[in-house]
């Protein structure tokens, strides 16, 4: 079985994110940049089933420019086996990346696609569902626990209830959820393999893909400060504050 694990370059889960003076985004320039945590869980999870003898193959791909090609590096260093950067300086949304991954998975035939089930910076949780309406295939979100058997991958999601344990006939799209695993560490002679393995590029605009826009952003602003609390010394005096300063009751 081939897997294809879809990642992205994002600011570090550490770094505090500053917005751009003109507010027209955040501040990318001279900021850490890493893999996105959720992508990272389904590298590990991707790499295990190949542990496992399930899977024959693992491909990682990244949308972006060519500072891709290092978090593309530290998946081959995680044990993935080949990697694809589609190039471009565009910031797609979750449709565009959706299309391409779609036209990705035409051109390299895997029989599951594992994605993050949400990117750290934009927070949409919307690729994973788009790509598996694309393709018409089954898709199981918020894993946090994958089977794959008989031609067929059983997934138990995190929903708002609990937990639902589906079955997919493969091909299927998973996301996956922060429970699903614990990544590991690259080595260094796995960073060092990782040099000589193969990494493709292909243009953006070699796919035939629209990839135009459909929203605008006008601003970015950091949140308003919370003002300090205040102690109160009766019951009374709270409800009269939350009934008529606060007006939530």
């Amino acid at each position: 079985m081939k897997i294809l694990v879809a990642i992205k370059r994002v600011i570090d889960a550490n770094v505090k994110v500053r917005v751009k003076p003109d507010n027209s985004g955040v501040e990318t320039a001279n900021v850490k940049m890493s893999m996105n945590p959720f992508c990272e869980i389904a590298v590990e999870e991707a790499v295990r089933l190949k542990e496992k003898g399930i899977a024959s193959e693992v491909v990682a791909v990244s949308i972006g420019n060519q500072q891709c090609q290092e978090t593309l590096r530290t998946a081959l260093a995680l044990g993935v086996d080949k990697a694809i950067l589609v190039k471009t300086d565009d910031q797609l949304e979750p449709l565009a990346v959706s299309k391409v991954l779609k036209k990705i998975v035409e051109q390299e035939g895997p029989e599951m696609v594992l994605l993050g089930k949400q990117s750290i910076d934009g927070d949409n949780n919307q690729t994973g569902q788009m790509l598996g309406a694309l393709l018409g295939w089954g898709q199981g979100t918020f894993a946090s626990e994958v089977e794959v058997e008989d031609g067929k991958t059983k997934v138990t999601r995190e929903i708002d209830g609990g937990l639902q344990t589906i079955e997919l006939k493969l091909p299927a799209v998973v996301t996956t959820d922060l429970r699903l695993n614990e990544p590991r560490f690259a080595s260094l002679p796995n960073i060092m393999k990782a040099k000589r393995k193969p990494l493709d590029e292909i243009a953006l605009a070699d796919l035939g893909v629209d990839t135009a826009n459909r929203t605008e952003t006008l601003s970015v602003e950091n949140p308003p400060e919370r003002s300090e609390g205040i102690k109160v010394e009766t019951v009374a005096e709270l409800v009269d504050k939350l009934k008529n300063e606060a007006k939530v009751i």
